[in-house]
This record gives C-alpha cells, structure tokens and sequence, in this order.
C-alpha cells in the first residue's frame, strides 16, 4: 500500500540539486531508478523529470528511513525528506554528482510491479514492446527530452508570433470532407442522419476565411489528420504551426519566418542560423539534387548526359531517348574503394524502389576503367562522360536511365543513401533553404486530369495566369518549402484573392461551375465581399522536433502516437463500436472479405 501525502509537499526537483543547495534541508518525489544496499548504508537513484540525485539512508542518520528503504525495488514511487551534504565520491557524469541527500524520512507513496521494459535510455525492447507500454518508456531521461524540446519550440514559437502582432485563433475539429488530396478521416453525425464531417487535413479554409474577416495576422498551433500510408517521418495525426497574414507577398512571408525560425533554433537549441536563407527554384533543386527537398550538407549532384548519347547503340539509352527519357548521373567524389560490386547490387536494387529499372556505374581507378557497361559504349564515350561529370581517380559514377520522373526520385534518393552509408550526416549541421516557383499543377495518369501540387487555392504567378487554360503544366505557383536537412518542415504560398482567378483555377483542375459551388460554396462567396492579398505558411511541429533533437524517428518526439499501420499498441485503437453507437448513426459494416488488409 503506498502512504498519502499528508501535507508533503515538493520543495525541490531532484535533478536540479546542486553544490549551491549543500545543508538545506529538501523533500524530493520521484521514482526509485536504482537501489544499492552495502550493509551499513543504502543508496538509492531517484529520478524525476529533472535528472537523477542520489539518497542515502544511514542508520545514523535515521533507523526508520533506513528499514523502509530496505523494501524499496525499482519504480517505487516515493518522497524523501534529507539535508543536502557534500558527495564523497563525485560522480562528473550526472548534474547532481557533487551531491547527495541524507534521508530523515521517507514515504513509499506508490510500490511497482517489475516493469516489462527497462527504464533506461540504452534499453534495447523493440518498439511494439516500447509503445504497448508508452507510459513506461516515457519515463526515460531522452524520451522526456524529446517531449520537454517540443514544448520549448512551442512556447518559442508563441512568443515570437505573439510578439510580432499574431492572434491566435482556434478553427474547427469538425469540418468539411475535401475532394482534393489526401483521403479525410470521416465522422459520421448522429444528429444528421447519413451525413459526415471530415477531420481537418489542414485549417487551409478557415485561415484564409480569417484573413476576410480582417484578422491581417493569424497563427495555431494545431492537430491535422489525413488517412494516408504512413511511413518514418509521417503519421495519421499530426501537428502544425500554422501561420498566414495579409498585405502581403511572398518575399514577405519568407522574411518574417526566417526570423522566426532563427529565433527558435538559437532559442531552444543554441543553433545559429545565418540569414538570409538561401533559395532554389524547384525546377533549380530537381535538376541539381532530383529532389524538391534537397540535403545541401553535401555535394553528389546529378549531371545530365542525353546529348552525350544521341548516337548510341546500347539498347538501355537509345531506347530511353527514343521515349522521351532521361539519363542522368551522379559522381560520387573518391569513394570508389569503398563500394565493392556487391554493394552496388545493394544500391541498384536501392534505386528499383523508386520505380528504377537498374543501376549503370563506372568506377575510374588507378587511370583504369571498371565498369557495367564498359563493353557498350567506345573510348569517346568513355571520355565524354569523365569530362562532363569532372570525374578523378577514385570517383564512381552511378547512372539511371528511365523517365524524368524516375530518374529523378531515384537519383534523389541515392545520393542521400550513399551519403549515409558514407557517414558524412552529420545531424547537428543544420542547412536551411527556401525552394520556390513550384508548378501549380501535376498530371495525375489516373485520373487523367490536372492537380493541384498543394492546394486549389494557390496563386500562380502573375505572369503565369494566362497558363492556367492554355499550358497548366507549365504554370508556376507563389509556393515555397522550407527544407531542413533532406525534409521539408514548412510549406505555405501566397493565395488567390480574386474570385475570378479562382473560378479559372477550379476550371483548370476540371470542376464545374455546379461541381465547385458544392464543394466550396461558402468560400468562393466570401471572397466576393473584399479579400485582401494574402498567403502563410505551415510547419510540421513534429519534423521540426525531430531534427532538433537528433532522432529519425518521428514517434519519438510525440507521446502517444501510432504505428506504421496507424495504431495505438497502447489502448488498441482502433477498436470495434458497439452495434448501439452503429445503430444510432444508422451504420450497417460490410463483412470483410478475405485478403484485405484487416485480413491478410
């Protein structure tokens, strides 16, 4: 049975115990990390969310303290009541080292059965294990830190909007399903019978609605839901750091957010971040880097090589041209000895991830040529591709011939995996930059129609309106990412104010008049009592946490988030309703045929 407090109270957080604290008497609450018993005296590791001190209970000091401590196990809940005293053997690991606290008395507030994971940082369970018992293994000292990290950032990101004239404002939970993007979480509504609200993707509408009503600057730190494929970086739910503002244009929004973002990094991380950012068009960062969110810790950029075989004979390239492909490269800078012909069978069947059909390379070693593909091509071949990637002895070219898009995605990729298996990351260089004029659409092949890259309510640049019916694939959008490190942790655009241009918008991505009064209504109306200029930007909280703090792991910066096939090991979400929840929002489910994912 643990004891109540009894009037106890807290007067210090163990793990801020110092030399300054010696001959203070203190009461200190936590939990028992570990205990030591050597005859005459007992010590014991507290630990609360501050850091570790350590207890001993002498029977000179205290008999009854003494025998309780001898029932004291691992994740005891207790209170001590001691003097600070000068620690005889100072341990320089832990803050608290200098110290340690002599008990006159002690509760056992809460007694634990042994726990099924360790409370410790170098504890090996596995995740399922870790998130089933997500109480437990956010007791340990990195997980708190990940989370106390992501309240500093939050508090940060306050201040400096409250202080720069945001207001925040709350918008709904319950919303609208959206046609566009990701698939919504639905709800459905028991006082509306057959009738569903959708979980927001994001508070796009609502912000912009605000910007209407006159509110010239916003920001909300917020949950946003979207029902798609999960993967390291990405869950169902998630929170943003959502910001918009109005009067004014793109240069404007990125201004106020790289002060922002400089303030936050040397905030709560003692980061410098030099401004301004630097900035790449998207078409500048695909061609470069075959991403539209570059890592710019490094080089290994991608070289074009069409023109070089024009006249070739290997079947691989001439038939890539002859379909309008794309054959690109990369040079990878004296790392030849270090990837074996196995290793890049490793790396091709990297690449075939991203829709690659294979992996063509050249090593240049010692003046000599080794190479997949050496019988096919001739000596000026050879020496045309050495010249145009500036290739030296001890460089290894890696080539992929397919279609722009595939080319692009896996030499994108490629390069970041070399760079890994490299161990040139370096996770606490932070680069930063701005990556703008996205196209305003894509072609989706499925749905034989245009998209919108981000949203429908995007503003193309002013010299591209015209585009919009006549050449939408090559519209630009007043868009702009802001890419951390290979992520995008920021996204927003200046957007369409005027109705007229938004009517020519719906119109390229194939509504109709009827289809877009239905599905935006209520916003396309509000725009015809007096929009002003206006666009923003959202930041994926958890991204942002995750790289401050070091992880690749984006559920260790959230506390009860879920698994790859969105679940919660912890409570079993989700779960089956109750037929009488079902009977009253008049839902009959379908049986689940074999093979599904549910079944599989």
């Amino acid at each position: 049975m643990g004891e109540a407090l009894n009037g106890l109270k807290r007067s210090h957080y163990g793990g801020d115990l110092r030399a300054a604290h010696i001959g203070e008497q203190v009461t200190v609450m936590g939990w028992v990390q570990k205990r030591r018993n050597l005859g005459g005296l007992i010590f014991v590791d507290l630990r609360d969310r501050s850091g570790i001190c350590q207890i001993v209970f002498d029977t000179a000091v205290s008999d009854a303290a003494f025998e309780k401590a001898n029932d004291l196990r691992g994740e005891y809940v207790i209170a001590v009541t001691g003097k600070v005293m000068q620690r005889e053997s100072v341990n320089a690991n832990i803050p608290t080292g200098q110290i340690e606290i002599f008990a006159e008395d002690l509760k056992i507030l809460c007694e634990a059965d042994v726990p099924p994971i360790h409370i410790d940082d170098n504890d090996e369970a596995n995740e399922r294990l870790r998130l089933k018992y997500r109480y437990l293994d956010l007791r340990k000292p990195k997980m708190q830190n990940y989370l106390l990290t992501r309240h500093k950032i939050a508090s940060s990101a306050r201040r400096f909007f409250d202080s720069h004239g945001f207001v925040d404002i709350e918008t709904p939970m319950l919303t609208k399903p959206t046609p566009e993007g990701a698939r919504d979480y639905l709800v459905p509504s028991r006082v509306n019978l057959n009738k569903f609200y959708a979980l927001p993707q994001s508070p796009q509408l609502f912000k912009q609605l605000l910007m209407v009503s006159g509110f010239d600057r916003y920001y909300q730190i917020t949950k946003c839901f979207r029902d798609e494929d999960l993967r390291a970086d990405r869950q169902p739910e998630f929170t943003q750091i959502d910001v918009e503002m109005s009067f004014v244009d793109e240069e404007d929004v990125r201004s106020i957010n790289e002060q922002f973002l400089q303030k936050v990094f040397k905030e709560v991380g003692n980061i410098d971040v030099t401004l301004p950012l630097p900035r790449l068009t998207y078409q500048e960062a695909m061609t470069r880097y075959g991403s539209d969110k570059p890592d710019i810790r490094f080089g290994f950029e991608l070289n074009h090589l069409n023109d070089l075989f024009v006249n070739t004979e290997f079947k691989v390239f001439k038939d890539t041209l002859d379909g309008n492909g794309d054959i690109r490269g990369i040079n990878f800078n004296g790392v030849a000895d270090r990837f074996s012909r196995k290793d890049i069978s490793k790396l091709e069947d990297f690449t075939k991830n991203y829709g690659a059909k294979g992996l063509a390379w050249i090593k240049f070693v010692e003046g000599e040529i080794q190479s997949s593909i050496t019988k096919f091509l001739s000596a000026q071949d050879i020496e045309a591709i050495k010249n145009r990637v500036d290739a030296k002895d001890g460089d290894m070219l890696l080539i992929v011939a397919d279609k722009p898009s595939v080319v692009f995605d896996a030499l994108g990729a490629l390069r970041c995996e070399v760079a890994k298996q490299l161990g040139i990351l370096d996770p606490k260089d932070y680069k930063f930059l701005w990556v703008t004029d996205f196209p305003l659409f894509e072609f989706d092949e499925e749905e034989n129609r245009y998209m919108a890259k981000h949203h429908p309510f995007t503003s193309p640049k002013d010299e591209d309106v015209d585009l919009l019916e006549t050449d939408p694939g090559n519209c630009r959008a007043k868009a702009y990412d802001i890419v951390l490190n290979g992520y995008e942790i920021g996204g927003g655009s200046i957007r369409i104010h005027n109705s007229k241009v938004q009517e020519r918008m719906f119109k390229a991505l194939g509504f109709s008049e009827a289809e877009a009064t239905e599905k935006f209504g209520f916003f396309i109306d509000a725009f015809k009592y007096g929009a002003p200029p206006h666009g923003g930007i959202a930041y994926g909280l958890d991204r942002v946490v995750m790289l401050m703090t070091g992880t690749d792991n984006i559920r260790d910066v959230i506390a009860f988030p879920k698994t790859q096939d969105a679940k919660c090991l912890m409570t079993n979400a989700p779960s089956v309703a109750e037929q009488k929840q079902l009977d009253e929002l008049y839902i009959n489910l379908k049986p689940i045929e074999k093979n599904t994912p549910e079944t599989v």
